[in-house]
């Protein structure tokens, strides 16, 4: 009897032990099955996709400037589209709320500033402290360059710019082009620099440099170069931080007390980049001008929404200039690496601007040193307009890019909220001064917003500051605007000028406060409106002229269109 229990027991303590070891192995089935399953497929986390920007931060200027009436076109001027080297070209990627563009594209990241993937390092080094020294991200973080062009890129292939006799019709220009084995891509007068210019491409498949000599020995042909390419100046930020302390920008250039002066009223800004959305709450108002370089039908983008923002936010964000107006220039296209332009492209933009009454040139693009662009910079410095660009991503050991390089330009290197420089800025003699560019929160494309970092954005908060400056002094020239900007600028790093930040960070508010107000000039009432003040005896200078053209919407389209939303030709 004893024996038949303890069998019994035996059996029960079998039939446990073999069903805990079941449920065991089944436990782990599950686990391993979640596991391979997550190794398949990673979960990501996420956050909201819709920035939050809390409801207590105001708008930041007066409610004048939603209602502030400015003509708007229906659609972009534009001419028909130039065929470029690029023969596709992919619609624009949708824009997440957090957009993050990243070309830094010219020139190719150096060794110091690529990670274990061969991407370049977007965040500001540690040791960046303005003793010439950059800090060197570790492997793996601050990536934000996805995918640099070769040097070899740096034109387009088989293209050349030329410079043709102006009295050829287009007729006589497609026959020259035929006699060396070109096609004429297009062609026409540029008035900035009083010279006819045409762009023109390979037939065939000789050598880039044979036919160059055989072009350049025509009697037609005043002289040749490539048609270099040039890239937008962002990359993408590391850790987004939505809300109001992303603009830590707005204490860093001391904005909020200079907008007690001025906000950029009556100041015109060009802005040549890629394709801006005017129908943006923070730009609404703003866009006083389109002109679509291109020629083709993409929507906007999130760089040049961007770098407008920068310049005229003025809803739940703040722009250095939030009552100046942008002419709107689309001169970027989007390829599978990013928005590009070239030399032929660039200088149509810079010929529209000087032409429409732009008063300051912002330029947040870099590419090589190019005798085109050089004339016609030149030339629109001549005319008394100011122009500043961004001074490029390319890092410490990069050459200097152009056009900030350029003696006439104004050359912005960017910082980090800790006033240190950002890691793949462009360093030089050449750099004038420094802005906020790392972590900017900006608009994008479709009412959304992006955090963002680059030169670019810098660049362009000191295209904003400069408009508070012509709004005190609409007399004041480029050169007096520049040492002011200079002499008012807070000194960082090494003392007095040195090759990060030039002679400091642009201060807003020092800036205006040096330049006395002058009374006929269109200032901003104490209300925040505007008032012109003498306005006639000035009917026919530039700005003015601009100013009171007449509205660009037809008189049965009630619309506010975005310079790339309505392609149009000319």
């Amino acid at each position: 009897m004893t024996r038949k229990v303890e069998s019994k027991v035996r059996a029960g303590a079998y039939t446990s032990s073999v069903g805990a070891a079941l449920l065991l192995a089944a436990c782990l089935g599950v686990e391993v099955a979640q596991a391979q399953a997550i190794m398949r497929t990673p979960t990501i986390s996420v956050p909201s996709r819709t920035p939050t920007i809390s409801p207590s931060i105001a708008a930041r200027v007066s409610p004048s400037v939603g209602a502030r009436a400015v003509g708007v076109a229906p659609g972009p001027r534009a001419i028909p589209a130039i065929p470029h080297t690029i023969t596709a070209r992919t619609g624009p990627t949708p824009v997440l709320p957090y957009a993050r563009y990243s070309p830094n594209l010219y020139p190719s990241c150096t060794a110091p500033y690529r990670d274990a993937a061969g991407e370049c390092l977007a965040q500001p080094g540690a040791g960046g402290d303005g003793a010439g020294k950059s800090g060197r991200k570790s492997a793996g973080k601050g990536r934000g360059n996805n995918t640099p062009v070769a040097v070899n890129q740096r034109i387009f292939a088989n293209e050349f710019v030329a410079e043709i006799d102006g009295g050829l019709s287009d007729a006589d220009a497609d026959a020259l082009a035929r006699r060396h084995g070109l096609t004429r891509v297009a062609s026409e007068n540029f008035p900035l620099i009083g010279a006819t210019f045409g762009l023109f491409r390979i037939a065939d498949g000789r050598p880039a440099e044979t036919v160059r000599r055989e072009f350049a020995a025509d009697g037609s042909v005043r002289s040749v170069q490539p048609n270099f390419r040039y890239v937008l100046q962002d990359q993408k930020s590391v850790t987004p931080t939505e809300g109001d302390p992303a603009q830590y920008a707005l204490a860093k250039l001391r904005l909020p007390q200079a907008h007690a002066l001025a906000h950029g009223a009556n100041v015109t800004v060009a802005v040549i980049d890629s394709g801006i959305d005017a129908r943006h709450p923070e730009l609404t108002n703003s866009i006083a001008d389109n002109f679509d370089a291109l020629g083709s039908a993409e929507g906007p983008h999130v760089h040049g929404t961007g770098i407008a923002g920068a310049i005229v936010a003025h809803a739940k964000l703040m722009g250095s200039a939030p009552e100046a107006r942008i002419i709107a220039i689309r001169a970027f296209g989007g390829t599978t690496g990013g928005a590009e332009s070239s030399s032929y492209i660039i200088l149509r933009s810079l010929n529209y601007a000087a032409e429409h009454g732009a008063q300051i040139v912002n330029m947040s693009f870099a590419g090589p040193k190019d005798a085109v662009i050089e004339r016609a910079i030149a030339a629109t410095a001549a005319r008394g307009l100011v122009l500043i660009a961004a001074a490029g991503n390319a890092g410490a050991k990069s050459p200097p890019l152009y056009p900030a390089a350029n003696p006439n330009v104004i050359a912005v290197s960017a910082t980090d909220q800790q006033d240190k420089l950002f890691t793949a800025s462009n360093r030089g003699n050449h750099i004038a001064l420094a802005a906020p560019g790392v972590d900017i929160f900006l608009p994008a494309p479709d009412g959304k917003y992006q955090m963002t970092s680059g030169t670019s954005f810098s660049a362009a908060y000191v295209s904003g500051v400069a408009a508070l400056l012509l709004e005190r002094n609409y007399a004041l020239k480029p050169e007096a605007l520049r040492m002011t900007l200079a002499k008012t600028a807070r000194d960082l790093g090494s003392p007095g000028r040195d090759d990060l930040f030039g002679d400091g960070e642009a201060d807003a508010f020092a800036a205006v406060m040096a330049v006395p107000a002058d009374s006929a000039t269109p200032v901003a009432a104490a209300s925040g409106t505007t008032k012109r003040e003498d306005i006639e005896k000035r009917r026919d200078e530039p700005g003015i002229r601009a100013l009171q053209q007449p509205s660009l919407s037809s008189a049965g389209d009630k619309s506010t269109v975005s310079q790339a939303d309505k392609p149009a030709t000319r």
